[in-house]
């Protein structure tokens, strides 16, 4: 919401969000989940900070970039969590009018690590950034026993230099890098640390950043930061109504924000049913389904067979890769590709963003033929095959098989699904 510089600030229902740009925040979703207050946004420019957090129209609020320590000045009292960081993202209104400042976000990282099983104990950990997310990350690793190293721009440690620091062995992201819409963005390539035990990405949207998939590639244990969101808002909703949050709310919040933030893709070959299961999950779950060709042909306004005869496959690939790129970016979809989907390295990289990747298989004697322009005979589906399992295998989280009735591969994929959203 905008507001002039002389108009009168009132935060309605008493609690929320301040910070510059809110327009990608969950802030408002979450608390929502947590608590039974009323949150709203409320996105401030640097001019309007200081008559906002005079006017005492509020009763709690927590506090983003680039504001964490703008507020301390604010403060009657900080934690002990805030001192030690010198960074606060939540303010509570005492009954004497005085504000208090806590971090929760610290509590949040600390969940994060521990669930990811990453331990900083005597471990040199590169931490990417210089910001107040960077002065948390320091402060948890330093109070596990961790040696944090800071990687900035500037300074002695720095993007340039990072060869001097390949006997890393845990990395911390706490920069914007890769985070929703700059998908293809990295920090940095891990291929120059060969003794990682860790990488941790406080960037929660996408669900599974370029970093991370890098991480799980070489099999390194790593954590994404949707449940630092989760975590850190539930401390913080303590705070503000004076009691905790039951813990079956606080799965309940984190299970919701990432079905929302979760397309589950099927991928596999022509004629493994994908198409039909996927209108069966869509309809289950009361999700939009997505099918690429689809997109392809509305795109192109012909058919597949039209296209392939018109442009050959480069041409089909190329357009089946931008319409991968423009839905695997979004959330909350039952995302359809084409058999031949995983053959580009992008492709793979981006329906794993924010993708449970579900790889449909069905014995090849199953598998129709008719009107197929890459697998019209079963030497051609054998070719195919012997091809693309590895690559479907490479990007699945899991496989099922359609062998039977659509129905069963439907629950069986079903279950998997809401497992991997309750983990």
């Amino acid at each position: 919401m905008k507001k002039s510089d002389n108009q009168s600030y009132t935060v309605k229902n008493q609690f929320g969000l301040i910070g510059e740009n809110l327009v990608h925040s969950h802030s408002a979703r979450l608390h929502n989940l947590l608590g039974d207050y009323s949150y709203e946004l409320i996105p401030l420019r640097k001019n309007e900070l200081d008559r906002f957090l005079r006017s005492g129209n509020f009763a709690g609020l927590n506090v983003t970039i680039p504001y964490k320590q703008c507020v301390i000045p604010y403060c009657a009292e900080l934690s002990d969590s805030a001192k030690r960081i010198g960074s606060v993202n939540t303010l509570v209104r005492r009954a004497n009018g005085t504000l208090f400042g806590d971090n929760t976000d610290a509590f949040g990282f600390a969940e994060m690590v521990s669930f990811s099983g990453i331990r900083f104990a005597g471990e040199k950990a590169l931490v990417l950034g210089n910001g107040g997310t960077c002065r948390t990350a320091c402060a948890v690793i330093r109070e596990a026993g961790g040696i944090p190293v800071i990687i900035s721009r500037n300074g002695e440690n720095h993007y340039g230099n990072l060869d001097i620091n390949s006997d890393a062995t845990v990395i911390v992201n706490t920069t914007p890098m890769g985070m929703y819409p700059h998908t293809d963005d990295s920090p940095i390539n891990l291929r120059i640390f060969s003794n990682l035990k860790g990488v941790l990405d406080v960037i929660y949207n996408p669900l599974r950043t370029r970093l991370l998939q890098q991480a799980d590639e070489r099999g390194i244990p790593h954590g994404g930061g949707l449940r630092m969101l989760v975590m850190q808002a539930a401390r913080a909703s303590e705070r503000f109504a004076g009691i905790p949050v039951p813990a079956e709310r606080v799965a309940n919040a984190l299970f919701t924000l990432r079905k929302e933030a979760t397309n589950l893709v099927l991928v596999g070959m022509p004629g493994s049913g994908k198409t039909t299961i996927g209108k069966l999950l869509a309809n289950i779950l009361k999700l939009p389904l997505t099918d690429i060709d689809t997109q392809v042909e509305r795109e192109c306004g012909c058919t597949i067979p039209e296209l392939f005869a018109r442009e050959g496959e480069a041409g089909f690939r190329a357009r089946e890769a931008a319409q991968v790129a423009r839905y695997a970016r979004e959330s909350g979809h039952v995302l359809v590709t084409g058999g031949g989907a995983v053959l580009n390295q992008e492709n793979r990289t981006n329906l794993r963003l924010n993708g449970f990747v579900v790889h449909i298989t069905r014995p090849l004697d199953l598998l129709p033929m008719d009107g197929r322009p890459l697998s019209g005979n079963r030497e051609a589906l054998e070719k195919l095959w012997e091809l693309r399992a590895p690559l479907y295998a490479a990007v699945a989280d899991i496989t099922v098989g359609n062998e039977k009735e659509p129905a069963d591969c439907t629950r069986a994929i079903w279950e998997a699904y809401h497992e991997a959203l309750c983990d």
